[in-house]
């Protein structure tokens, strides 16, 4: 063998004979290291044994190796011999990108030498590392703004929620523990989940807008940096009914026709509806005679309305020709306005000559009423007009009167034929005859056919007695307005049955009947409802005017439509001159639900149309106040032009616009006593 050789065997064997055991470490470590740190705690600590030792180098400790893909550990010998190592990063380590390592370790001794040559290796233990969180970051909220609508009026549990997040990787450091509102004296409050709720009812009239800041904290009390907004508007209770209404639309005279709710819309609260019906009312009945009227007296005004010729009023103005009407209580106005006011107590006679004794089969009584319920349970007859004997008897031939808020008419014809029953007593029942307002009656007679007009509308009798015809006689008959002539079966003759209320434009016109389209423009209000562009309505829409245009009634099965046809609804006045002051206005609404009779509920709406005082007439007449001429000029044949520098000046409301007119007069030479003017 060669010599060489022989040391080098010799020196193996006696590494094998030495270094005979592998180093010793546990099974398994549990560390902890907090993140920005280097420092590992081992549990347990990291230490090597090795039953070598105390042998030089193969008893001792030199490295612990890791083995693991970009584990950022390395482990370092503190003692080799004591086999004491230490476990710590490579760099900082972020609990944010990796909360937990896991690894293998060995320990290596140093064999033959100090560099570890023919040493042995450990078993593998594995090592699990937890990376301790510090509380580096501040609670974040997920939105910039937060934004609400609460409905005034309510308590709410939550109104929202606002949510912050937090960066660090640790329960305790990531969970938000509490929420905060950080603006003073507001009626909000916010739990540790970030519900915000009020504490007292809101009013919309008292606030509509608040704006409050609210913070975070996390459950290592890091505060949040910025505080977030939260907007929070208060919405009115949403109540069924219009909306957008004006209560109050001026109306100045000569404009024509004026909308009334031009942007007026129903608010249903969603509810889906099947049908609508909504009713405006214009309460004109403080105006005049219940509206605006035409102001000519009632002779024009029949002239204008093509009225049969012959008609007497009973209740003129006294004059003194017209003298049975002085001891009667009126209201001073123009002719068309006059009102005599009966208490009870107060009647009047007729002259004989003022109407004639007979009024053949046809005749007609006409006049404007404003009654109200008689007193007490078992009401007196109170005669509006009674035509009765004079003397020795009490008979009546024919009567107007009220009963128990009937109107009946009593008409006896003189026996001219056979004995027979014959139509006598005629009744209407209608509401108007007791609700204080002003109703403009006409009944037309044609024997046996009586017919009752009430505001231009046709009514029936619902009850027509017969009686006995009255037998000729030669005892002169009194007519009297206001009460009943009793001259004869009384100690005394005196008047009875009292009438109580007010009448205006009594009439009788004998021998004739009027038509309903006089009657009807006889009592024709200038003023009323309308609608603008009626032909733009849409065919589904249902309406109706009642005969003085005062209420108008429409009805729809589609929201939309009903808010365009009420949209539509007008105010007109055509009289020139119409009476200033307020007209009241009333919408009522009714609706259906689908599958319902009714659903929700529509409150009545007012309002008030104000026609504003019309802008007074002026006519102004101007000229030479002195014309001198040449007496040649006097004697000559065509004589002299009197008022041929004479001018007019009128300005005057007409139609839709306030025109001046102003026109020069000439004398014709045809017309010599007085000239003709243009204006």
């Amino acid at each position: 063998m060669n010599s060489q050789v022989k040391p080098l065997l010799i020196q193996r064997s006696l590494v094998s004979t030495v270094n005979k055991h592998k180093p010793w470490i546990e099974t398994s470590y549990h560390g902890v290291i907090t993140e920005n740190t280097d420092v590992v705690l081992l549990d347990p600590p990291l230490v090597a044994l090795d039953k070598d030792a105390p042998v030089p180098y193969a008893g001792e400790i030199c490295a612990f190796n890791i083995h693991g893909l970009d584990a950022p550990f390395e482990a370092v010998v503190l003692n080799g011999t004591s086999g004491e190592g230490q476990l710590r990063a490579r760099g900082l380590v972020d609990c944010e990108l990796q909360k937990e390592y896991t690894f293998i370790i060995q320990a290596h001794d140093c064999g033959s030498g100090p560099r570890g040559t023919e040493g042995k290796k450990s078993h593998k233990a594995v090592v699990h590392i937890q990376v301790d969180d510090v509380n580096e970051f501040a609670p974040v909220f997920r939105e910039p703004l937060y934004r609400a609508a609460v409905t005034e009026g309510k308590i709410y549990d939550s109104i929202l929620q606002v949510e912050a997040t937090d960066q660090d990787c640790s329960p305790q450091y990531s969970q938000i523990c509490n929420y905060q509102i950080t603006t003073t004296n507001s009626p909000f409050a916010i739990d540790r989940n970030g519900n915000i709720r009020n504490t007292e009812k809101l009013s919309y009239d008292g606030q509509q807008h608040y704006e409050i800041q609210v913070t975070a904290w996390d459950c290592g009390q890091k505060r949040a940096l910025h505080p977030v907004p939260v907007h929070i508007e208060v919405k009115p209770v949403c109540r069924p009914g219009w909306q957008g209404l004006n209560k109050r639309v001026d109306y100045e005279p000569g404009t024509g026709s004026k909308q009334l709710f031009p942007k007026m819309h129903l608010e249903t609260c969603g509810e889906p509806l099947s049908s609508v019906r909504t009713t405006v009312e214009l309460q004109t009945s403080h105006i005049g005679k219940g509206c605006d009227r035409e102001t000519y007296s009632e002779k024009s005004l029949q002239k204008l309305c093509g009225a049969s010729s012959g008609s007497t009023d009973l209740l003129p103005a006294p004059s003194a020709a017209t003298n049975w009407t002085a001891s009667l209580l009126s209201d001073n106005g123009r002719d068309s306005d006059l009102i005599f006011r009966f208490d009870g107590h107060q009647a009047a006679k007729i002259p004989d000559w003022v109407v004639p004794q007979n009024l053949t089969d046809q005749f007609t009584i006409a006049t404007w009423m404003k009654h109200g319920p008689s007193p007490g349970l078992r009401a007196e007859k109170e005669t509006l007009l009674c035509n009765s004997d004079k003397t020795e008897m009490n008979r009546h031939h024919y009567s107007l009167y009220v009963h128990n808020c009937r109107l009946v008419f009593l008409l006896r014809r003189d026996f001219i034929q056979a004995d027979a029953f014959r139509p006598a007593e005629f009744h209407w029942k209608l509401e108007q005859i007791c609700d204080k307002e002003w109703h403009y009656y006409v009944i037309n007679v044609e024997f046996p056919a009586v017919t009752l007009f009430v505001d231009g509308v046709t009514y029936d009798p619902y009850l027509v007695t017969d009686d006995w015809p009255i037998h000729p006689s030669q005892i002169d008959v009194q007519l009297t307005v206001g009460a009943c002539w009793q001259g004869g079966e009384v100690t005394k003759p005196r008047f009875t049955q009292y009438f109580r209320g007010s009448l205006s434009g009594l009439t009788i016109r004998p021998g004739k009947i009027e038509s309903q389209k006089v009657i009807s423009c006889l009592q024709a209000c200038k003023e009323g409802l309308d609608i603008n562009s009626l032909e733009s309505l849409d065919k589904s829409i249902k309406f109706h005017f009642n005969p003085a245009q005062s209420i108008l009634v429409m009805e729809a099965e589609d929201l939309q439509n009903i808010n365009t046809a009420v949209r539509k609804v007008s105010y007109i006045n055509s009289r020139q001159f119409p009476t200033p002051g307020i007209r009241r206005l009333k919408i009522s609404t009714a609706v259906q639900c689908f599958g319902e009779d009714t659903c929700i509920t529509i409150p009545d709406m007012d309002a008030v149309v104000m026609v504003l005082q019309p802008s007074e007439p002026r006519i102004t007449i101007s000229g030479v106040e002195r014309l001198s001429r040449p007496a040649s000029d006097f004697r000559a044949s065509e004589g002299i032009f009197l008022f041929q520098d004479l001018h007019i000046i009128s300005t005057v409301t007409r139609a839709d616009a306030a025109v001046r007119r102003t026109g020069k007069c000439r004398q014709t030479s045809t017309q010599a006593h007085f000239p003709v003017c243009k204006v």
